[in-house]
């Protein structure tokens, strides 16, 4: 998949939603993860989970839907999906560490070739620690799946070969998902490029020693 301009987080969470195999258990993180709930209809086939304690939810709430009793975990107002059920937050955290969720979409300052995942602190003395229940999700979750701009503000890409900041999780994000393309991760270090946006393949590499194989033609 090419696209001559970079996509926008809407489009991305779109992207997301698509790949999620029906019949799946998700959880979706803070920030952009929250919008792929406004393009999961029920042909997905899809149940989302939250760690405040839910299993159902639905797309974010608008106007005359706003319930303030009826949050995820972000304190966004959401809707319910039919059959939603509602539990104790440590029975949220069971499903999370108990290997249940089959699905997880978290946010990311950094990840690693070989999927190791830096989304809590940026090593920053100033910076404010905000890991909640990440790292349950990062190791409990079968898939992992991260939504991230690839470069920072000064142009620095964020898929490294080796992370800088302090990690979330090791060795466990499956794929990544960015403005400028979507990226499989495997063991080895060798990250396969299944889209790219606004990029070429040369671009690409020449910003990293990361070793790509191209699969856009797939």
């Amino acid at each position: 998949m090419l696209r001559s301009e970079k996509v926008d987080r809407n489009t991305l969470a779109q992207l997301v939603a698509d790949d999620i195999e029906a019949g799946s258990f998700v959880n979706l993180g803070i920030g952009q993860p929250t919008l792929v709930s406004n393009y999961l209809t029920s042909e997905h086939d899809v149940t989302l989970h939250t760690e405040n304690g839910m299993l159902g939810m639905g797309r974010a709430a608008e106007e005359s839907e706003v319930d303030i009793d009826l949050i995820n975990a972000g304190k966004v107002p959401v809707t319910e999906t039919p059959g939603a059920a509602f539990f104790h937050q440590a029975d949220s955290f069971a499903i999370m560490r108990g290997g249940h969720l089959d699905v997880c979409v978290l946010g990311a300052f950094q990840v690693s070739a070989t999927g190791d995942l830096a989304n809590w602190h940026t090593g920053a003395e100033d910076a404010i620690p905000a890991v909640g229940g990440a790292m349950d999700l990062a190791i409990g979750a079968k898939r992992v799946y991260v939504m991230m701009n690839l470069f920072t503000r000064d142009g620095d890409i964020k898929l490294v070969p080796e992370a800088t900041y302090p990690l979330t999780g090791v060795g466990c994000v499956s794929r990544l998902y960015t403005d400028h393309g979507i990226f499989e991760l495997s063991d080895s270090g060798t990250v396969e490029v299944l889209a790219l946006f606004g990029l070429s393949f040369e671009e690409l590499s020449s910003k990293s020693d990361i070793q790509f194989v191209d699969a856009t033609s797939k």
